[in-house]
């Protein structure tokens, strides 16, 4: 019997196994195809907008997606440089061979975990209690907890134009009955859709055409445990393209066609990633919209067209793709698709992951309704660490909207569901100032070390940051400068004489100051992470207070539990749209409740009456 099975090796089960290996358990990984573990069938990227931000949240954590990344790479860029410090992200484009190789490597070497190739169609389940899993050839694999993360392969369905196959997206088998076996057990299934672009021969595109995306010159790391590996000056080059209007009318005269306008997809596609007709359509205004070419690998020539994911019919395909200027004579060497496939509504999920319906059974990816390789590692690595408490004896743990973007992907989806593949945006954390890229081990790497994911070395050198940002903190609190102390950067930067002194804090305040001119004025030498750390703490101090006390708040909701056994018929007054939901979604506590959609403030008023009312400070209820 293993203490952990995981279903399924993408990006979330990896994840979970290491999670669950790591806290010394034995966990099996079973997948269909090993050869498929850490595949990237569709973008080649890690990272990217607030995606980045949870890569470094799983590297605090513990995870591998980071030092992954780190390593296979044919690109580093950090996205949104010269905004603020709370969009500030960074993106790698992978090497979609090297990637998965890596990964394996990493997984092989756990000595507890097991990596099985089988097709899992049915589970084994007692008293709405999970048991273990049983492959299409009727073997059995008995376990205390289970992790589903089928991603796209519960009944996918590949669709281009009006054809269909039932398959993977590299023309795998797909399960045909596991989502059929969840219903049964009281799941309720949707059908959702996600596509990928053409890849293109890079040898057929006039590059003289379109305008070169080069990586930064500065190297950069996702892991807060690995140095730089790169040679800046030896990336590969990514390239924008624009459609015109030659395009769009392309797209306009045959979206009939289209597998989605066509009406050959049951499946709900995904609103901040739609294909290119889906652009087309709701952005009538819009002239162009941008594409990029980026390079697949160091091993195979493709080239990926960011943004063009589309479902049309190969000849249509044709015509779009040679209408881009720069491609007019492109050889697409695969066609874009859009894929089909099943997954669980995500409010049947408590915030450990676990579902409600069968205990011991946990859920992670697109199973649970979300898009991206990132939200499906973040996940994944939440629910190997939680399967492997649970099998401990210990509590989960569950990070809050105010910790990580991981804790507000999962809140979202325990909380307020979705209906179409969710993709995580900086706009979704109201707290992103706090959640940012340079803090994630700050704000995490001490549940990584609890968990037991983060080893003595990797806590020592936290600890030593923690020091080092404390005593900087100090020095510049306790230093004073004139502007005879003044040295010439800061004298340049003011263009004026300093009146009087001032504290180099205070003087770091200046936004025409920097961190760097004041360097030779510190104690000690400290890395760049650390003097941007301190950067941004000394000149958002007011923004970041503020938005600690709209933390606070939220706390003081958190603190407000709503007892397991509340029957909310007897809640008199509730809206019928809030009695339903949170009938629905059961939260655990006042502040989930009011992130409820439906749930209104007035609701949130008549709920906290009647657990002052009903339920005494004795019982623990307040």
């Amino acid at each position: 019997m293993y203490d952990i099975i995981v279903v399924g090796g993408g990006h979330a089960g990896c994840e979970a196994a290491h999670a669950g290996a790591m806290q010394g358990l034995k966990v099996a990984l079973i997948t269909a195809r090993i050869a498929n573990i850490a595949d990237m069938p569709c973008n080649p990227s890690i990272g990217g907008t607030a995606k980045g931000i949870v890569v470094r949240e799983i590297d605090a954590l513990g995870g591998l997606m980071g030092r992954i990344a780190d390593i296979s790479h044919l690109q580093m860029k950090m996205l949104n440089s010269s905004k603020g410090p709370a969009v500030k992200s960074l993106r790698a484009q992978g090497d979609k061979v090297i990637y998965p190789k890596n990964m394996l490597k990493a997984l092989r070497s756990l000595d507890n975990l097991d990596i099985i190739e089988a097709m899992i169609e049915d589970l084994i389940v007692e008293d709405k209690c999970i048991k273990g899993v049983i492959t299409e050839t009727g073997k059995e694999y008995t376990c205390k907890t289970l992790i589903l993360t089928t991603g796209t392969y519960l009944k996918s369905k590949i669709l281009v134009g009006s054809t269909n196959k039932q398959e993977g997206p590299h023309g795998e088998a797909t399960s045909k009955h596991l989502s059929d076996k969840l219903r049964a057990l009281g799941f309720e299934i949707q059908r959702l859709k996600t596509g990928t672009p053409q890849r293109i021969d890079p040898e057929t595109v006039d590059y003289s055409k379109l305008n070169v995306e080069m990586g930064d010159m500065t190297p950069w790391t996702f892991s807060f445990d690995l140095e730089p590996s790169y040679d800046v000056s030896e990336q590969r080059p990514c390239y924008l393209v624009y459609t015109n209007e030659k395009t769009h009318q392309i797209i306009r005269g045959n979206l009939e066609k289209s597998a989605m306008y066509g009406g050959y997809a049951e499946g709900i596609g995904p609103r901040y990633c739609p294909s290119i007709e889906d652009k087309v359509v709701r952005f009538k205004d819009k002239p162009r919209h941008q594409l990029f070419l980026e390079p697949e690998s160091n091993y195979y020539p493709d080239l990926y067209l960011q943004g063009f994911s589309t479902s049309m019919p190969i000849d249509v395909q044709e015509q779009m793709v040679h209408s881009l200027v720069g491609l007019e004579h492109a050889k697409i060497l695969k066609y874009g698709y859009a894929i089909e496939y099943d997954a669980i509504n995500s409010l049947e999920l408590m915030p450990s992951l676990e579902t409600k319906i069968i205990k011991n059974l946990f859920t992670a990816g697109q199973i649970n309704g979300t898009s991206g390789y990132e939200e499906a590692a973040g996940q994944g690595l939440i629910a190997g660490i939680n399967a492997g408490l649970k099998v401990r004896g210990k509590e989960p743990l569950i990070l809050k909207r105010n910790e990580a973007y991981i804790g507000v992907l999962i809140d979202d989806l325990v909380t307020k569901g979705t209906k179409e593949p969710y993709r995580l945006l900086t706009s979704r954390a109201e707290y992103r100032l706090i959640l940012r890229h340079d803090n994630a081990d700050l704000r995490l790497r001490k549940y990584g070390y609890e968990c037991g994911l983060i080893n003595e070395e990797q806590y020592a050198r936290l600890l030593k940051k923690e020091h080092d940002i404390a005593d900087i903190m100090a020095n510049l609190k306790e230093v004073t400068i004139n502007s005879k102390k003044a040295n010439s950067q800061i004298k340049e930067a003011l263009g004026s004489s300093l009146n009087g002194g001032v504290s180099l804090y205070n003087l770091l305040k200046r936004p025409e100051i920097k961190i760097e001119y004041l360097k030779e004025y510190l104690p000690n030498e400290y890395a760049r992470e650390i003097l941007e750390i301190v950067e941004v703490m000394v000149k958002y101090e007011g923004y970041i207070a503020k938005t600690n006390k709209e933390v606070e708040r939220m706390l003081k909701l958190e603190d407000k539990q709503i007892p397991e056994d509340i029957n909310y018929d007897l809640v008199k007054n509730l809206a019928s749209e809030a009695r339903q939901k949170l009938k629905l979604v059961r939260p655990k506590n006042i502040g989930q409740a009011s992130r409820i959609s439906g749930v209104n403030p007035a609701d949130i008023s008549i709920l906290m009456v009647y657990l002052k009312k009903e339920y005494s400070k004795d019982n623990n209820h307040e």
